[in-house]
């Protein structure tokens, strides 16, 4: 029986992604943006007069959710070559 071709593949280092901590950091930072955001629309939520105040009171109500799935968009993503399936069939030799 004949061998299957081995593919040899490589992992560079410029494919690694960025570290742990500063993906947790800047995860973060964009959660916090988005609670101040909607500390504002609670602000004007209260200060806008009435179409306006409906407006920014579904901007509040809606923005955790929002916020929340952003932040959790995180290492999970599927990037270019992240994943190397190879066929890797194993046979006996008689």
């Amino acid at each position: 029986m004949e061998k299957p071709d081995k593919k040899i593949i490589t992992a560079s280092v410029s494919d690694v992604g960025q570290s742990l901590s500063k993906d947790q950091s800047s995860r973060a930072k964009r959660y916090f943006i988005s609670m101040m955001v909607r500390t504002l629309c609670f602000i004007l939520a209260v200060i806008t007069p009435s179409p306006f105040r409906w407006i920014a009171l579904l901007g509040a109500v809606l923005l955790p959710y929002v916020a929340v799935v952003v932040a959790n968009a995180g290492r999970e993503s599927i990037r270019d070559k992240s994943t190397i399936y190879t066929n890797k069939q194993k046979q006996i030799e008689s």
